[in-house]
């Protein structure tokens, strides 16, 4: 157990930082990341609704919705407020 600890806080710490590289209006950026929560949830209700395939499937009808939904959900960036110039 203890074997795992350090590569396991290593790729944590790695995810945890690129996670926060994101542009929140960038239509595409949460298209990417709505699809890809909605494909492993989608595998994982699958998997353990149908076994194999159903995983398979889940996963396809979860990342496409995700994606859909990413991308429709993005919030317009906030206005520029100028000084008087």
């Amino acid at each position: 157990m203890r074997t795992y600890r350090i590569p396991s806080l290593a790729v944590l710490g790695v995810v945890l930082g690129l996670s926060a590289c994101t542009n929140p209006y960038d239509p595409g950026q949460r298209a990417i990341g709505g699809g890809l929560l909605g494909a492993g949830t989608g595998a994982a209700i699958g998997g353990l609704a149908g076994g194999g395939s159903g995983a398979a499937a889940g996963a396809l009808i979860g990342g496409a919705v995700g994606a859909i939904g990413g991308a429709a959900t993005t919030p317009q960036p906030a206005p520029r407020y100028y000084r008087g110039y």
